[in-house]
């Protein structure tokens, strides 16, 4: 599980062993408490099936003792034993390389270069720059939207596709490979759009990427009412809620609007919003903890009989 967008030039990491609530909570508070764009929170079980390992990065040096202190009321004085460390791209990379293993979501293939053997005939590859990679297909937001996408082009062939808080592109990558359709595609951090312009070069993507810089759907080619078949938005619960108005109202008719970025304690109250757009849940998946919502345009779902 991870908080927040990857830090793209990351010069410090805090390390700590815990137990499994205690790392999530800590996930959550610190997610909560640094700026997503500066600092990624991560928490990892270990081999041994008990322990886990929290990390958290950030691209400055942070106040260790301001964190300490804020982890204390949930770690006691396992706060004392939180290791800081300074370091350096090279580190950064080997250890994006060490976590980046290749995901599957149906046809579509998330893979570093050094994985580039296990891309099979049929396979929709796309591959990620192991300095990029940290928190994208690997995380189970990211891999439960692109379940939802295998899933929503079983029932149909989505024309127009929109990706709102794209970080480094991998939704809109896997519906343009898959659809070979143009995909608009936008995001608040500027250094965000500039990594997926380069992830789209690497995979041969940019003439099927429409890119955006700004939140939300503000800008011409995402303000489109009711004109998009799949809109992704693979955030976080307080800006899914804030943005639920206009997220809706691009969503075409009979289109599928896929929200992720949440833990499951999140979805009842972001069901509630959306529901006061006019939306119900058609589908929920959970990976790692982590929900990804499939949602329709229309009143409450249909009971089963």
């Amino acid at each position: 599980m991870l908080e927040g967008l990857p830090p793209h030039r990351p010069t410090h990491v805090l390390r700590l062993l815990t137990d499994e609530a205690s790392a999530r909570a800590m996930t959550d508070l610190l997610g909560e408490m640094f700026d997503p764009t500066e600092t990624a929170v991560a928490a990892f079980e270990a081999e041994d099936g008990v322990t886990w390992r929290l990390e958290a990065y950030f691209s400055e040096a942070p106040d260790e003792e301001m964190v300490r202190e804020l982890i204390r009321p949930i770690v006691g004085d396992q706060a004392d034993a939180a290791d800081f460390q300074t370091i350096d791209q090279q580190d950064w990379v080997r250890a994006s390389l060490e976590g980046l293993k290749p995901v599957r979501a149906g046809r579509i293939l998330v893979h570093g270069a050094h994985d580039r053997e296990h891309v099979r005939a049929n396979d929709l590859p796309i591959e990620i720059e192991a300095a990029l990679a940290f928190g994208t297909g690997h995380h189970g937001t990211t891999l439960g939207c692109l379940r939802a996408l295998v899933a929503a082009m079983k029932r149909g062939r989505p024309a127009r596709v929109l990706d709102v808080g794209t970080g480094t592109g991998i939704l809109a990558f896997a519906a343009a490979r898959a659809l070979r359709k143009a995909v608009v595609a936008g995001d608040l951090d500027p250094e965000a759009v500039t990594t997926a312009h380069a992830n789209a070069r690497l995979n041969g993507l940019t003439p099927w990427l429409r890119l955006y810089q700004g939140p939300g759907v503000q800008n011409a080619m995402a303000n489109r009412p009711r004109h998009f078949d799949v809109v992704f938005a693979n955030i976080l619960a307080r800006p899914l809620k804030r943005l639920a108005p206009s997220l809706t109202a691009v969503v075409a008719d009979d289109g599928v609007l896929i929200l992720s970025g949440l833990i499951e304690r999140d979805v009842p109250g972001v069901l509630s919003t959306y529901g006061h757009q006019g939306f119900h849940l058609a589908h929920k998946g959970v990976i790692e903890g982590w929900a990804t919502l499939v949602l329709r345009r229309g009143g409450a779902a249909p009971r089963p009989r």
